[in-house]
């Protein structure tokens, strides 16, 4: 079952303002397709995990970007490979003074599983962040599970620790592998896309960031095939108010990488065991979308999978 809604829509990827009050926006008058203007620049390389590191095996890949309360820019990213128990996985975190600032600074590890918590050993993912009026909100995952962290100032952030003592909202069960957590505002609606299971794009709704709806399908199966790296890293971008909806959605990391992207009028509907949506490839993973005073820009990892950059983006009407 798809749910439909007529809802003024806003995705602020590094959460510059609080969302809209809900109601209709204008229609858009013309269709858009995502285009990469330039070269990329490198913000992050692979770093230094002091007895952790685990070089060249460590991996740095899904992240998040955002912008602090002091202005400077955060990058959060999942490092794999790391000399470190179970899942391998922690979180480091990078600043930079812009988006077009190459060679971000170093920060340190950022964050790491606690399995006190209900988090899976060394399983850290793929962090999202988005401001709503003076708090930070980050979702990631933990491996079957996806948790939220807040921060009073985009930079410290703290777990949330749900009623029965652990940090996982919700999971698709045992075995499925929930992961790659996105945040959407919507008007008074937060949704949560995600990825489950053999190539599933799964979205949540609540209205507190606590209590979460049955989970909706809105990606599968088509050209990108079914199986468990099929619908990477979802990500849900509207460029324009009252306008289409995009998702980007990665089957391939490294040289051979693979974003497919797809456009539609219903945010809960991308095609499912169909490619009626799909506008484009791109040859990239893991792609995060940011507008800043007006500018767009992509980010993306670097090939080698040894770190991450960003690009100009643009949207040309098609």
């Amino acid at each position: 079952m798809r749910r439909h809604a007529s809802l003024a829509l806003l995705l602020l990827a590094c959460g510059e303002s609080s969302p809209p009050e809900d109601g209709e926006a204008p229609a858009q008058s013309t269709r858009l397709l995502p285009v990469v203007s330039g070269d990329f620049w490198q913000v992050a390389a692979s770093p230094d995990l002091g007895p952790y590191d685990n070089r060249p095996a460590q991996q740095p890949v899904d992240f998040g970007i955002w912008q602090a309360s002091d202005g400077t820019w955060q990058l959060w990213s999942c490092v794999r490979g790391a000399n470190i128990a179970g899942g391998t996985r922690l979180f480091y975190r990078w600043e930079g003074t812009s988006l077009t600032q190459p060679n971000w600074t170093p920060g340190g590890i950022a964050m790491q599983s606690e399995p006190a918590l209900g988090e899976l050993p060394g399983c850290l993912q793929a962090p999202h962040v988005v401001r709503i009026g003076d708090e930070w909100h980050m979702v990631y995952g933990d491996c079957e599970h996806i948790c939220h962290a807040t921060s009073a100032d985009g930079k410290t952030f703290e777990r949330v620790i749900q009623p029965i003592g652990v940090t996982g909202m919700f999971g698709e069960g045992p075995g499925q592998g929930t992961r790659d957590p996105m945040l959407f505002v919507a008007g008074s609606e937060y949704r949560v896309y995600y990825t489950a299971g053999e190539g599933v794009d799964f979205v949540r709704m609540s209205s507190d960031l606590s209590a979460w709806s049955e989970p909706v399908v809105v990606a599968r199966g088509g050209s990108a095939g079914i199986y468990c790296c099929a619908a990477e890293c979802p990500f849900v971008i509207q460029p324009e108010p009252g306008g289409d909806f995009f998702l980007f959605r990665t089957q391939r990391y490294g040289a051979d990488a693979q974003t497919s992207v797809y456009r539609s009028k219903d945010p809960f509907d991308f095609g499912v065991d169909s490619d009626e949506f799909l506008v484009e490839r791109l040859p990239i993973a893991a792609p995060e979308i940011i507008e800043y005073e007006g500018q767009w820009f992509i980010a993306a990892l670097r090939a080698d999978l040894q770190g991450i950059q960003i690009a100009r983006l643009r949207w040309e009407a098609q």
